[in-house]
């Protein structure tokens, strides 16, 4: 089952949508990837929800990916003793790490990595940035802090500290719990929540090795700023968590960020997915405003791999009217003669090397001649990337070998994924190709397409040959 549109779908999936029948009734409507959020839910909840999407990617024919994401550090105050308190601006709050319930004047935050990080001067955020305060004095268990911005605070509300590295690990004792549970099902894609460093990924890389790939969610202000590239450079994939991201910037910045995070993953050939707060309003509407329809196209004409939903498919009243919708913006964008000249305005260098020379002329030959379909054979899914870089014309089929790379390239720009037997010569790439491009309705008989793959064959990253046939 072919899936129109170049620009992939990220569900979220949650107790409003479940059932197998809406699980392929998602995937129908356009849902590409499947997102188990492992904030929410138990280890048998995710593992029925894994079930029932193997069971539907079977049903369309098409490989479908599997994203888990674990949730990462939740820095929390505790509780309170006579329920929520009002902050006043200008007043005093303390914070420490007595355990026993707090009142107007100060409540615990248990997390000492922070107590280690900060100092006099330093801006705290509450309760999603609503309130604000600032350090006035400091030491290893303690905060007196003054109260910048007000209002009510209650149980378990999170706290932010913008521009601040804090010394902790991007891994909690739940994470790598939740983490050996997702590669024992068998996910294709970790989404890592709380990146601040690069190092934050070795960590993960160690533990996943090659049973999944990695997608490093960008919330961190920080992490952007100063270290963007080198997390690039690290990972499979990025999210741009616009949410979280959002609480420690300026609005006005958020737009900026989202930007030239896209851009600096189409440079690296690396896939990047919009996320949060694309459709909110669906969450309870069957309609999205006018905005948020302009926000997701946004997002697709920047060039973006995926975007994704999350409360809109996961606990919405309208789950397959979201998608839906998104798959109609995005086909729509993709229609529009603007959409081509943006992505080639922003078209990458490629590298001196010689898959970037393949792939590059891949682009030039589309753009000559009338190509139907690209079709790339990959053993480890480079191939794939390298070819989705360049943005073509042409629609990409990838054949692999591996049904894992099959559903791992189901997050990437413009590529199909087609499992096939492991082939051993040229002749056979060839033979496989016409057939793919004819069988998936890429080509008819006569019309050309365009192969590439690496010799010897089944090497990861030898991109190094380019050859042009006809379908039979």
């Amino acid at each position: 089952m072919r899936r129109p549109g170049n620009t992939k779908i990220v569900a979220t999936l949650g107790p409003t949508s479940d059932t197998p029948e809406l699980i392929r009734a998602l995937a129908e409507a356009g849902a590409d990837v499947f997102r188990l959020n492992f904030s929410h839910g138990a280890h048998e909840d995710h593992r029925r929800r894994f079930a029932a999407v193997r069971a539907v990617e079977k049903q369309v024919n098409r490989p479908i990916g599997i994203l888990m994401d674990l949730q990462g550090p939740k820095l929390r105050v505790g509780k309170f003793a006579s329920g929520p308190i009002q902050l006043q601006a200008g007043g005093a709050f303390r914070l420490d790490l007595d355990p026993q319930p707090g009142d107007t004047r100060r409540v615990q935050l248990p997390h000492p990595e922070i107590f280690a990080a900060i100092h006099a001067g330093t801006e705290l955020l509450l309760n999603d940035g609503r309130m604000r305060l600032q350090v006035q004095d400091c030491g290893a268990d303690f905060a007196e802090t003054q109260v910048l911005v007000g209002g009510e605070l209650s149980d378990h509300k999170g706290v932010n500290v913008p521009g601040v590295r804090l010394p902790l690990s991007p891994l909690t004792a739940k994470d790598r719990q939740d983490l050996a549970y997702g590669l024992e099902l068998g996910v294709d894609w970790v989404a890592l929540s709380f990146v601040q460093h690069p190092e934050d990924i070795e960590e993960l890389r160690a533990l996943v090795g090659e049973r999944a790939a990695i997608l490093a969610k960008l919330e961190k202000p920080l992490a952007v700023e100063e270290h963007l590239e080198a997390i690039v450079e690290r990972v499979d994939a990025i999210m741009v968590a616009r949410g979280d991201l959002g609480v420690e910037v300026p609005p006005e910045h958020v737009p900026v960020l989202q930007k030239r995070i896209i851009q600096c993953c189409r440079e690296a050939g690396k896939p990047v997915v919009v996320a949060t707060q694309m459709l909110e309003s669906m969450i309870q509407a069957p309609l999205p405003t006018r905005a948020e329809a302009s926000d997701v196209a946004t997002a697709v004409y920047d060039g973006a791999d995926a975007v994704m939903l999350s409360a809109e498919t996961a606990a919405g009243q309208y789950p397959l009217e979201a998608v839906a919708i998104m798959n109609r913006i995005i086909l729509e964008v993709e229609r529009d003669p603007y959409y081509r000249k943006l992505l080639d305005a922003r078209q990458p260098v490629p590298e001196a090397n010689t898959e970037d020379a393949i792939c590059a002329a891949l682009r030039t030959i589309c753009a000559t001649l009338p190509v139907a379909a690209i079709v790339t054979y990959t053993a480890s899914g480079s191939t794939s990337l390298r070819a989705a870089r360049e943005r073509p014309a042409a629609p990409i089929l990838s054949l692999t070998a591996r049904l894992n790379i099959a559903r791992r390239l189901a997050l990437v720009w413009g590529v199909q994924a087609l499992p096939i037997p492991t082939l051993e010569h040229v002749g056979d790439i060839v033979a496989a190709a016409r057939a793919g491009a004819l069988q998936e309705g890429l080509a008819r008989a006569g019309q050309s397409i365009v192969i590439t793959a690496g010799a010897p064959l089944g090497r990861p990253g030898t991109t190094n040959l380019l050859h042009i046939t006809t379908v039979q």
